[in-house]
């Protein structure tokens, strides 16, 4: 069995018109909300082993400050294949994965991202900035996960749900 964190980017800032796509940091509200995803992960005993980023810059700080929030240290990968990647270049990096984490969060961006939780799980949830999906599949090895049987979405939470820090 594993575990498969789905985590949107959090909320960017518009501010610089100047600037890549690539390149936009987050805003107030996305610094905010980070941390916030990974106290989340840490209260419900879900903090991965392995992440997987988009090197985008948004992406990149919310897996840092979510991992910034975590009770050990994980190690983040990243790669620009996940750069507003489709539900397939997911799966296919994931797959690289090998055994050794039970437990990865893959951080990303939309569409890619809600059309990978329905994907692999058949349910359509919308994941606004900083959405989080936890997909649990019976499979022992990451490089399974494109021949899975579907999984199971076992947790889903959007920060504007969460209660206040």
């Amino acid at each position: 069995m594993k575990t498969l964190l789905i985590l949107r980017h959090a909320k960017s800032s518009w501010d610089h018109p100047r600037l890549s796509d690539h390149d936009r940091p987050l805003n107030g509200r996305g610094n905010r909300d980070a941390p916030r995803m990974g106290r989340l992960l840490v209260d419900r005993d879900l903090v991965p082993e392995r992440i997987v980023s988009s090197t985008a810059v948004r992406a990149r700080s919310t897996a840092e400050l979510a991992a910034a929030e975590f009770d050990r240290e994980v190690e983040i990968e990243t790669t620009r294949r996940l750069y507003l990647a489709s539900p397939d270049s997911y799966v296919e990096v994931v797959e690289t994965m090998g055994e050794t984490a039970e437990r990865l969060m893959v951080v990303g961006h939309n569409p890619g991202i809600s059309a990978l939780v329905m994907g692999l799980t058949g349910e359509v949830e919308f994941m606004p900035t900083a959405a989080l999906a936890v997909v649990d599949l019976d499979i022992g090895d990451w490089a399974d996960l494109g021949s899975a049987e579907r999984g199971r979405l076992i947790a889903f939470w959007r920060p504007k749900a969460l209660p206040r820090d």
